[in-house]
């Protein structure tokens, strides 16, 4: 990604950093700030899965899902809104997901962060509006990634079938509503979710 935006001849940097730990999120933002001097938008997209049954779900899974998706966004939210507050300026997006409102069998942990993450959404939504600072979730249905591409046929034509456009979405569907949240033409929007998931959940 960083050669990729390189190529277009902008300035891009790559930092590695295990948000699980507030320690290494602050040392992320220093970094940033070290080499941008600001920081203006956050998009919340570190997820995993660890699928398992609840009455089989080990703590572990349910500890590691819940610390990256949900605790890793609270923290990145945490310490990057300070330096936004100063500004009174700033675009946060937290990627969410439908398994947030539908739920999904053996996925008790990854729904369960990923609804905790429309609360976080719209919690910090209502205390950063008067900093100028907006806060909305992407809520993605299913997405044509590595891990869908790995699905057996039948799951994939049962899935479709619940999905009233009848196909999958791609990444560009996502990441084209982050952009939007992100630019200025949203600036009158914060606590809002949006579904990408082709009618997968109305209302």
């Amino acid at each position: 990604t960083v050669s990729a935006v390189k190529e277009l001849g902008k300035t891009a940097s790559a930092f590695k950093s295990d948000i699980r730990f507030l320690g290494e999120v602050k040392e992320l933002v220093a970094e940033t700030m070290k080499m941008f001097g600001r920081i203006d938008i956050l998009v919340n997209n570190a997820g995993i899965l660890r699928d398992n049954l609840i009455t089989f779900m080990r703590d572990e899974e349910w500890n590691e899902v819940l610390d990256t998706n949900l605790k890793g966004a609270f923290y990145c939210i945490k310490i990057v809104a300070r330096e936004m507050m100063r500004r009174k300026y700033g675009r946060i997006i937290n990627i969410s997901s439908d398994a947030g409102f539908l739920g999904d069998t053996m996925r008790a942990n990854y729904a369960s962060s990923k609804a905790g993450m429309i609360g976080l959404t719209k919690t910090a939504a209502r205390e950063l509006a008067p900093s100028g600072i907006t806060v909305n979730a992407v809520a993605p249905g299913i997405i044509e990634t590595d891990m869908v591409s790995q699905m057996t046929e039948s799951k994939r034509k049962t899935l479709l079938s619940m999905i009233p456009m009848g196909n999958f979405g791609n990444p560009h569907h996502v990441a084209d509503v982050v952009r939007f949240l992100a630019s200025e033409s949203a600036s009158y929007i914060t606590g809002q979710v949006v579904c990408v998931d082709g009618g997968l959940r109305m209302g």
